[in-house]
């Protein structure tokens, strides 16, 4: 997945580039007819799709009915699962998935990737008389309705921007809760859990997308240390990737469940949970959506577009003057070994989490 990934950034700096300055700029449909049909591109990672979830529900709301598609990845279609009412989910690095879509006609198309231009490309070949996107750089060429999109914006707000050409307005309405896990996935949790089946525990999740993003094992199993001594159970998710940092967690007192359950499973755990404690990450904004509370831990990541919001959550930012250093997914390495986040120390975090879950 990974080689697929850098295979898709190259073509789109090369092939997307050219595309984006070529094709011919789409002609402005104005129509009053509510949209019976709406293509929604969402490329990228898990904490896009999970926030992208309030957009998804307020074209529900506005258009009761509509046939909503989504045409994602393979890393984050799983997320997807976590929001009812969608009519398809296909993944555009799957041929057999996306030609099917290119071909199809639609009302409306919403493209929400932030940059880069492949998706803004696919979004002009579909056929829909309104094109929606992000206006970053040449993509906005190729859109009948360019939006502006800023840095500092938390990422749910961007995306309800985007609903604004057809008159749907909601920045700044945070939703409580907004993904919904499936029945046949909290039924299978109740399996994996155990003897902390029914008890309070924290769920812990050590990974990252990105090197500079994480934590460390080692802190992760001292803070779980920490919560075991005080009697509160700890359960560590994620997937293959995490699947040492989850032994290295399970021998100072907690469970893991890392490589063990898909995304779905892995939400339902944490809707099980009292707390979620994560770096800046997707399995964070999935904790969010579910309606959990959350102490996360951020750095190189810009807080103002990532970080939870309302006082259910409880971010831990050293706010380094060198951070953030993110900009549009990209972070570069880092010549102090993420100091922002190495100075985070576990009884810090121990004491967020235990100041949070005396409220829960």
């Amino acid at each position: 997945m990974k080689a697929t990934l850098i295979l898709l950034k190259q073509v789109d700096r090369l092939a997307g580039r050219l595309a984006a300055s070529l094709l011919p700029r789409p002609v402005p449909r104005q129509t009053n007819v509510p949209p019976k049909s709406i293509l929604v591109i969402r490329p990228g990672g898990i904490g896009d799709a999970a926030l992208l979830a309030p957009a998804l529900h307020a074209l529900q709301r506005s258009y009761p009915g509509v046939s909503i598609d989504i045409l994602a990845e393979r890393r984050n279609a799983g997320a997807f699962a976590l929001c009812p009412g969608l009519r398809s989910v296909s993944r555009y690095d799957v041929p057999a998935e996306f030609f099917p879509v290119l071909r199809s006609s639609y009302d409306v198309v919403i493209d929400t990737e932030q940059w880069h231009r492949l998706s803004a490309v696919v979004a002009r070949i579909v056929r829909a008389g309104i094109k929606i996107g992000f206006a970053t750089n040449e993509r906005r060429r190729l859109f009948t309705h360019p939006i502006p999109y800023e840095q500092d914006d938390y990422e749910a707000d961007s995306f309800m921007r985007l609903l604004t050409p057809l008159g749907i307005r909601g920045e700044g309405e945070a939703e409580c809760s907004f993904l919904a896990v499936p029945a046949r996935d909290a039924e299978l949790v109740d399996q994996l859990l155990g003897g902390l089946k029914g008890r309070r525990f924290v769920a812990l999740f050590p990974g990252a997308s990105i090197a500079e993003r994480r934590w460390g094992a080692e802190r992760f199993a001292s803070l779980a240390a920490l919560l075991v001594q005080r009697g509160i159970g700890v359960v560590v998710v994620g997937g293959e990737s995490e699947r040492a940092a989850g032994r290295t967690v399970e021998a100072a007192g907690g469970l893991s469940l890392c490589g063990r359950t898909g995304l779905a499973a892995t939400a339902a755990v944490i809707g099980r949970s009292a707390l979620l404690v994560s770096g800046d990450s997707g399995i964070l904004h999935i904790a969010v959506g579910l309606g959990i509370p959350t102490v996360s831990l951020f750095g190189p990541g810009r807080a103002k577009k990532w970080a939870p919001r309302n006082g259910c959550h409880t971010v831990i930012n050293k706010e380094l003057p060198c951070s953030p250093c993110t900009t549009f997914g990209y972070t570069p390495k880092c010549p102090e070994n993420a100091r922002c986040m190495a100075d985070i120390t576990e009884h810090e975090v121990e004491n967020a989490v235990l100041e949070k879950i005396s409220h829960v």
